[in-house]
């Protein structure tokens, strides 16, 4: 029995589905940098503690398939009450581990990468090289492999409607009684060509399942909300580069097939140009009547061959003349006159433009509050205000009361960039060196404001973390 050319199409597309399943799961080191490494470490405690072992432990505890649970949604276990585990790891912080997007594959692949991490060599030498190296290797431009990410997307859609195009009509010249003799001999080629479709998908780096959606609140200033690594570049490409192949062998079928389907003219009529089309051709290409070739003829000759000495076309002379008058009337306005802005002139224009109308909301909003103007906000309602900024925002790494855990402690008197509401409101909305993040995209001036207030009405904690900075008496 012979195989129809869809049906070699329908499995190699189950296959690529089946393969593509098993490869789902990503890198474990590139998962752990962009969903864990914030808040844990390896090999010792962190904001959170050490993912070493940790599978282990959970098996020990009789509950290997709740540790999925925990990692999925631990606030949801916790308040469940079944799992032992869950209980004993919520008292290591006061904050619960936020609900994370990953699947089962994923938390293995992270989990493998935590029991074994690579080897780090103790040889002087080799640690020189590797610092040497790491510090050479340059962080991805996360902006610019999202545009290059999103045309390869269009392009591969665009490649899919080709191909789905190309493939309806193949299969309307295929339904026909004419080609049932040279449907077999298609569907044998087509067959090479799935297998080597489907053997692509098979060897198509997992990497490009390991895309990084940012969620709320996780991103920081500047970035996108899709972090794409060059890997995923380099598989997506690859996809585009078999689809392309796809789409001109199917082209090369469908020219074949309109061959055939030709019907070939015993007598070609040759068509009647009328004395109109002649005056046209003549003022666009400037081309000498055949009978008076003899006049524009040169004198050298190669094996046999003369040439003549025709004009150019006029149609090209003109554009080319053009662009000269162009190119002047281009310098002329915007480098001579300056009549229209250049693209950074254009740019500083329209963010002078874009601050004033964001200072005019603020404006109108009452939100136009900075870190010059920044005033200290007593009434209840806005402390109250800042607490509750203060537990979705800093408690990872200033504790609930202030105390100070990966974070300086808050509730003392030493102060390391200063304790007036100015210069607390600066902290927090730029950010500092050592690892004050900036909130400036995550949190409005007043809402700033109202933590910043809220940190410096704190009562002093005792068995804080110890005091860090200059001691400041009010």
């Amino acid at each position: 029995m012979k195989i129809k050319f869809t049906q070699l199409t329908f499995v190699a597309f189950l296959l690529s589905l089946v393969a593509q399943g098993k490869l789902f799961a990503a890198d474990g080191a590139q998962l752990f940098k962009s969903r864990c490494n914030m808040c844990h470490m390896v090999d010792k405690n962190s904001t959170g503690p050490k993912l070493q072992g940790a599978k282990q432990k959970w098996m020990d505890a009789g509950e290997g398939d709740m540790m999925y649970e925990w990692i999925n949604n631990s606030s949801a276990l916790i308040s469940s009450g079944k799992s032992a585990r869950a209980k004993e790891i919520s008292a290591f912080s006061p904050t619960a581990m936020p609900p994370q997007t990953v699947s089962k594959e994923e938390i293995d692949a992270i989990l493998s990468y935590v029991d074994a991490p690579p080897v780090v060599s103790t040889n002087p030498s080799d640690t020189t090289a590797t610092t040497q190296g790491t510090s050479k290797e340059a962080k991805p431009d996360y902006s610019t492999n999202l545009s290059i990410f999103n045309w390869m997307i269009f392009l591969m859609v665009i490649l899919i409607i080709i191909i789905v195009v190309l493939a309806g009509s193949i299969m309307t010249f295929v339904r026909s009684d004419y080609f049932k003799k040279k449907v077999a001999e298609m569907s044998d080629k087509s067959s090479v060509l799935i297998l080597i479709i489907t053997a692509g998908s098979l060897f198509v780096s997992n990497q490009s399942y390991a895309l990084n959606f940012m969620q709320a609140g996780e991103a920081e200033k500047g970035m996108p909300w899709l972090l794409v690594e060059n890997t995923d570049l380099y598989a997506l490409l690859s996809v585009n580069i078999i689809l392309l192949i796809v789409v001109l062998y199917l082209r090369h079928l469908f020219f074949q097939m309109v061959n055939m389907v030709k019907v070939k003219k015993e007598e070609e009529v040759r068509p009647v140009v009328t004395d109109t089309f002649k005056k046209v051709n003549a003022i666009l290409t400037d081309a000498v009547p055949i009978e008076e070739e003899h006049r524009i003829l040169m004198e050298h000759e190669y094996d046999g061959i003369r040439e003549l000495d025709n004009n150019l076309p006029p149609w090209w002379v003109w554009g080319f003349f053009a662009t000269i008058v162009f190119a002047f009337i281009y310098i002329i306005n915007y480098h001579v006159l300056g009549v229209s802005d250049l693209q950074e002139k254009a740019y500083q224009k329209e963010m002078a433009k874009a601050d004033k109308e964001i200072a005019a909301y603020r404006s109108k909003m009452a939100m136009n509050v900075d870190e010059t103007n920044a005033t200290i906000m007593t009434s209840p309602s806005d402390l109250a205000a800042g607490k509750v900024t203060f537990g979705e925002k800093c408690v990872t790494c200033h504790k609930a009361d202030g105390s100070g855990d990966v974070g300086p402690n808050l509730t003392d008197k030493n102060w390391i960039y200063g304790f007036d509401i100015k210069d607390v409101f600066a902290t927090i909305k730029l950010g500092r060196p050592n690892g004050m993040p900036s909130h400036d995209a995550l949190l409005n001036p007043i809402q700033i404001q109202q933590v910043a207030s809220y940190v410096l009405s704190l009562k002093e904690v005792a068995n804080g973390k110890p005091a860090q900075g200059d001691m400041i008496e009010k």
